[in-house]
């Protein structure tokens, strides 16, 4: 596959995204936390932490939300907060669309508890990202009513919207995708919970592709999410997703798109950057053609991009492939500097 192929759903757009409290990004300016950026017009600006965030458990825990503060502040603040607010969007907007996303996937879930806060949240966002995206929305969320909310703001100025997900646990949402003549991310999840391997992944993608054939919509509307896992909990849930992606291509065959969460497999490992690299290529060499990943951080690479047999890279896909135990080996490696 042409690596210029690959349909990139840029993940960033997410409340539930946070920085490091003490990490390099945020800064203190006359006594205030934040963030500080460059707006697309070269001002300097400052994403202020509001003082309803310092009383929060992920402050707390050292965690600064900072799209749940810029939402949150376009959406309740004063002029000048909310402002500040957009302008944080719309420059991750120029980043995401610079980084070759084609989509770009926003969620808003964990602005509050509240369902009216989510919705208004969700008119909001979508919104201005439109106003900034040369690339069309998908709108991410466990309610398809802040599904449709965000929908009916939405005028496809740069296209059909894409839906993330349909799922067997909820198939109402596939009115939703028919209504608005949308794309779909459609997961392997089961409708009561998830599967422990790649062939119940196959037999949860067929009754929901049956949903979706019954319903007219073409494969290449389709994106399959096999679902990636951490493979520090599993050694085997690389296999799972590798063989998934196989047996899905070969089920519904090249129009159909297959993608998943790539980074996923990373989550509580160090070196997070070059085991996901070594993943996206060897999920390329299984068949996907697509990926929700941060496109900043997470380059699209096939092997054809490695030295042979590099150290780092054989590591990595050793455990990825099943054969590193509790990541035995590649934690090792990294103890001893051998990752790079």
């Amino acid at each position: 596959m042409n690596k210029n192929d690959f349909v990139v759903i840029g993940e960033n757009i997410h409340t539930t995204r946070s920085l490091k409290r003490n990490g390099k990004r945020i800064q203190v300016q006359d006594g205030v936390e934040g963030v500080p950026f460059v707006d697309i017009e070269g001002n300097q600006r400052f994403l202020k932490i509001p003082e309803w965030y310092t009383q929060t458990q992920p402050y707390q825990q050292g965690q600064i939300k900072h799209f749940m503060i810029a939402v949150s502040n376009g959406i309740n603040g004063n002029s000048e907060e909310s402002e500040v607010g957009r302008r944080y969007i719309v420059k991750e907007v120029e980043k995401q669309i610079k980084a070759n996303s084609k989509f770009l996937d926003l969620n808003v879930d964990e602005i509050s508890y509240k369902l009216d806060v989510q919705k208004q949240a969700m008119k909001w966002l979508v919104q201005v990202v439109e106003g900034a995206s040369t690339a069309p929305i998908s709108i991410d969320s466990s309610n398809s009513e802040i599904i449709s909310e965000g929908l009916e703001v939405y005028t496809d100025k740069a296209g059909a919207p894409m839906i993330n997900s349909l799922a067997l646990e909820r198939p109402e949402t596939i009115d939703i995708v028919v209504e608005h003549n949308a794309k779909v991310i459609a997961t392997a999840a089961g409708e009561d919970g998830m599967p422990s391997n790649a062939p119940e992944r196959l037999s949860n993608v067929n009754k929901i592709m049956d949903i979706i054939s019954r319903n007219g919509i073409p494969l290449k509307d389709v994106y399959i999410d096999a679902l990636v896992f951490p493979i520090s909990v599993d050694p085997n849930f690389g296999n799972h997703y590798f063989d998934a992606v196989n047996l899905i291509r070969k089920e519904y065959g090249p129009e159909v798109h297959i993608t998943g969460g790539l980074s996923n497999v990373s989550f509580g490992l160090p070196k997070r950057q070059l085991i996901n690299k070594v993943f996206i290529a060897l999920s390329i060499n299984s068949g996907i053609d697509s990926g929700i990943i941060d496109p900043i951080q997470n380059k699209i690479y096939t092997f054809n991009d490695f030295e042979p047999q590099g150290q780092a890279v054989q590591y990595a896909a050793d455990m990825l492939l099943g054969k590193d135990d509790f990541c035995m080996k590649y934690l090792q490696a990294f103890r001893d500097g051998l990752l790079g």
